[in-house]
């Protein structure tokens, strides 16, 4: 591709009988083979350098006004001056030598589909696009305190690698169960106060990830979603779901309170009345239900569902990375403040829930019907 960039035509062939003796050569052939854009950059250089190696002071006449390549040449060519064929193949040496000092030093590329180690995620980034899966099929991807850790790992470093767009997404027949109620089992030497501060902490830190992501966020809903993994998708930037998903927020069964931002967003994205019926009194939405009330962008047949939506975010994903991200910030940008104030104020609601009797009571419910199972 270069080799014609460096010696443009015929007329460069006595340049380069000359340069095949010489170290240029080796040079002239390490450049043709380099991806460097610094070849680019001294394509005008090269050209105006290879003239005056192989044809000596211009002196032809000015071509047509008209014939704009050729008179940019011919002006290139034209203000070398009056300079000896010896001296212009060393200065044509010294060019190459020149750029090839400059190219960039390589960089090892990412493999295709590389991945990071965590425990209760699959993460991979391919064809410019970031997948996390929740990894727990077993458990319905029910997220654990180490999930919520590794989730926040996960999407920092997606924030900053150089995938144009982000997608989270679930393993197995679930898309999420919501919190991992053994989460709540484990209690630390402080007690259950220290336990629901920390889980209170960790819980701020996860959802503020989502507010601040900088890149296109895309929820993939491959089955039932419930809880905190419900509420979280107002502050997702487009959500495609399965026909076959649902979408749940029992925080009242179990004494608890929204979070995810989903008390200031959900009215915003569905008007009250039906962000009360899902917030207070526990309504289920089928995936049409919540297309319907703008929770979810489109609804796909499960039959077609990965290949449909994979084929789209391929396409998105070919879109340029800066523009995406900027538009994003715009649109963002003026609820950030609002956004990160009612996260902080539905995690103090939510450590008085946790200590309180109704939720104590309503985990132990929970508890004791799984046993009976």
């Amino acid at each position: 591709k270069y080799r014609n960039l460096l010696l443009p035509m015929h007329m460069a062939i006595r340049c380069h009988e000359y340069l095949r003796h010489t170290a240029a050569a080796q040079i002239t052939y390490k450049i043709t083979r380099s991806r460097s854009i610094q070849v680019e950059l001294g394509k005008a250089e090269s050209f105006r350098e290879t003239l005056k190696a192989t044809q000596g002071p211009c002196n032809t006449s000015k071509p047509s006004m008209l014939d704009f390549v050729n008179k940019a040449k011919w002006d290139a060519w034209k203000s070398l001056g009056s300079v000896s064929q010896e001296e212009a193949r060393q200065q044509y040496v010294d060019l190459i030598s020149s750029l090839v000092g400059t190219e960039a030093p390589a960089v090892a590329a990412q493999p295709t589909g590389s991945t990071k180690g965590f425990q209760t995620l699959l993460v991979s980034t391919e064809d410019n696009i970031t997948t996390i899966r929740l990894n727990r099929p077993e458990k319905k991807n029910a997220i654990t305190v180490e999930m919520y850790n590794e989730l926040i790992e996960a999407l920092d470093l997606a924030g900053k690698d150089d995938s144009v767009i982000t997608v989270i997404t679930g393993s197995g027949d679930y898309y999420c169960s919501g919190n991992d109620l053994n989460n709540f089992t484990k209690i630390p030497e402080g007690g259950v106060e220290k336990l629901a501060k920390e889980s209170g902490e960790l819980l701020r830190r996860y959802v503020k990830v989502y507010i601040d992501f900088p890149k296109p966020l895309i929820g993939v809903i491959n089955g039932p979603a419930v809880g905190v993994s419900v509420t979280l998708l107002g502050l997702f930037d487009v959500v495609y779901a399965t026909e076959k998903a649902t979408f749940h927020t029992p925080f009242s069964q179990l004494g608890q309170s929204p979070e995810g931002c989903s008390s200031y967003l959900f009215p915003k994205i569905m008007g009250a009345a039906k962000a009360s019926e899902m917030l207070l009194f526990n309504k289920k939405l089928t995936a049409a239900q919540a297309c319907e009330v703008g929770l979810v962008t489109e609804v796909f047949p499960e039959s077609s569902f990965q290949s449909e939506v994979w084929t789209r975010l391929k396409a998105y994903a070919k879109l340029p990375r800066n523009s995406l991200a900027l538009s994003k910030q715009l649109i963002r940008v003026v609820e950030k403040e609002k956004l990160h104030a009612v996260n902080d104020a539905e995690v103090e609601r939510l450590v008085e829930r946790w200590l309180s009797d109704e939720c104590m009571q309503a985990i132990m419910s929970f508890f004791q019907a799984k046993s009976k199972l």
